[in-house]
């Protein structure tokens, strides 16, 4: 199977969230490169600097230092192209403050709830 994307940035504060991720995603080949951050502001730097292109990023809304609501407001800042990114809200919330905040946001593609699985990114648009 090849991969669908050539690279993909995930942001989550929680390391376990990650390396699941990190797995699920290296073993359906789901991108080429995978990129992960706990830190929102550092997933911030690295785009604004170009250190990092992903073409879709995974990010989790609830983190201590920047939320991923807070990340967005960041992300609408930057100078980067931001048509060729794919953002899905990976997140435990069943909040629906979350959940509408995240289909009015002209950024999000997908709202997914944790846990990531196969069956999920084989459905993602």
């Amino acid at each position: 199977m090849t991969a669908s994307y050539q690279t993909c940035l995930l942001v989550d504060d929680n390391y376990i969230d990650n390396f699941v991720t990190r797995r699920l995603l290296e073993s359906s080949k789901f991108a080429e490169n995978i990129i992960v951050t706990e830190s929102p502001t550092e997933a911030i730097k690295m785009l604004g600097n170009g250190s990092v292109k992903p073409d879709v990023i995974f990010l989790d809304i609830r983190m201590p230092v920047m939320s991923g609501f807070e990340f967005l407001e960041a992300y609408d800042k930057l100078n980067i192209d931001k048509n060729s990114i794919k953002i899905f809200l990976l997140s435990s919330s069943f909040d629906p403050t979350d959940i509408k905040r995240s289909s009015d946001n002209k950024y999000i593609t997908h709202f997914i709830h944790k846990p990531l699985t196969i069956k999920i990114l084989e459905e993602l648009p």
